[in-house]
Parts: structure tokens; C-alpha cells; sequence
């Protein structure tokens, strides 16, 4: 029995004009198209890819409770996995849309993993919100033999300071409510004002400011915060 395709679509960090031509192809294409809310708020992905989404496109909300709980998560990457599988089994080719990249800190790997060998998959590529940080912040990631450290926010105190301590350049991801950790992190490390904090980058809610000059105690999902240990 010949299956739909399973297309995991990167559309980018916020600006509807980075999605990349393929991206668009794909979610044309296709008489499914998926993708995550989070905490039943409007997603992210759907309003960035909304102008190239067909009227008769049938769309699949896959609801993610932001619960400390990772059974919750789960449970619902479960039942999203088993309504895009319905898709698949009539071979209906589905996209997931994705913020950013589809496969950097991207919901769409958990349901990919449950997915993936049953059904044929492609992955679309997408701009992460790391690019576009550095294209706000006017910021050179790495020259030559430099190295990049991405890391979530999320990590332990020490953790987090051992891997800052040894990074030429570093992103923090999945600030939120952990932006004072990693500031005294940074105080400690004597890197406050080498970093520079970055919220919703390329989207018209952008936010760019020294993070010596943040007066935030929490900060949304979509920022991040760039630290270069060499000034350029």
C-alpha cells in the first residue's frame, strides 16, 4: 500500500520572507499541513507559513500543554502522531510545520520519532532563530578555528557555567523564567557585557539590548542570548 509522505517544513525564525522556495513548494503541495500549539495559543508556525496554506488544506493543531510534567508532553506528541499517521495511512502527504528548523530544538523530532520507518520522510531545512539573532545583532558567530556553544537555558547552574567557561562564542536558548540563572552565570564569568540579549528575532516584536541594560526577571520563550568572549 503506497503511504503519504511524512515532511517535516522549517519555516523559519518569525519573518514570513525567510522561509526558504522549497519550504513554500512543500506546503503547497501537500493536502495536509500540521503543526504545534502551544498551550492552545495560536501557532507560531501557521501564522508565518499562513499565506501559503491552501483554503482546502486540511490542518491538524497538535495541542502541547506546557506542563513541568514530560508524561503530559508525551501523551500529547502521542495523540499528534496518531492523527498525522491517519493522514499518512491514506495517502495523504502531510507537512509539519516547524519554527526555525525542524530538527533544532524542534517539536517536530518527537513526532518524527514516532513516525519515522513507517512512513517515507523528507525534512525541509529552515533558518534558525541562532541566524537570525546574529543578522539582528550585526554579530560574527565564528571566524576560523572558533568554536560555537548552543545551550538551553535550562541546563544546571554549574553545568551551564563549565560549558561557558570553555565556548568562543555562545547562544542560550529557552530563556524564560531562568534568565536570572544564567545572568549570574554571566556576572560570575565576567561576561555580562560581552552578551547581548535578543527577543523574537526578525519578527516586527523585536528586541535588542546589552543584557547589562535587561531589567527583565522573565523573558519569553521566543529570546535568546548571544555571548562572544572576544570582542570584534
Amino acid at each position: 500500500m503506497i503511504t503519504g509522505r511524512l515532511i517535516g517544513v522549517g519555516v523559519g525564525p518569525g519573518d514570513p520572507e525567510l522561509i526558504t522556495v522549497k519550504a513554500i513548494k512543500a506546503i503547497r503541495s501537500v493536502p495536509v499541513v500540521a503543526y504545534i500549539s502551544a498551550n492552545g495559543r495560536p501557532s507560531l508556525a501557521r501564522q508565518i507559513a499562513a499565506e501559503h496554506i491552501g483554503g482546502s488544506s486540511k490542518e491538524i493543531k497538535v495541542t502541547l500543554p506546557m506542563h513541568p510534567s514530560p508524561e503530559v508532553a508525551q501523551s500529547a506528541y502521542d495523540e499528534g502522531a496518531s492523527r498525522i499517521s491517519a493522514e499518512l495511512e491514506q495517502g495523504k502527504d502531510t507537512a509539519v510545520l516547524c519554527e526555525g528548523d525542524p530538527l533544532f530544538y524542534g517539536s517536530f523530532g518527537h513526532l518524527l520519532g514516532r513516525l519515522h520507518g513507517r512512513y517515507p520522510a523528507e525534512i525541509v531545512p529552515g533558518v534558525s532563530s541562532v541566524m537570525a539573532a546574529a543578522a539582528a545583532a550585526e554579530q560574527p558567530l565564528a571566524f576560523g578555528a572558533e568554536g560555537i556553544s548552543v545551550l538551553p537555558a535550562t541546563m544546571p547552574e554549574n553545568v551551564l557555567s563549565a560549558r561557558l567557561e570553555t565556548a568562543d562564542t555562545a547562544v542560550i536558548l529557552k530563556l524564560g523564567r531562568h534568565i536570572e540563572k544564567v545572568r549570574t552565570v554571566l556576572e560570575t564569568l565576567g561576561l555580562v557585557d560581552r552578551a547581548i540579549y535578543i527577543e523574537r528575532a526578525s519578527t516586527s516584536g523585536e528586541k535588542l539590548v546589552p543584557l547589562a541594560e535587561l531589567d527583565s526577571v522573565e523573558t519569553p520563550y521566543f529570546s535568546l542570548i548571544l555571548v562572544t568572549r572576544q570582542r570584534r
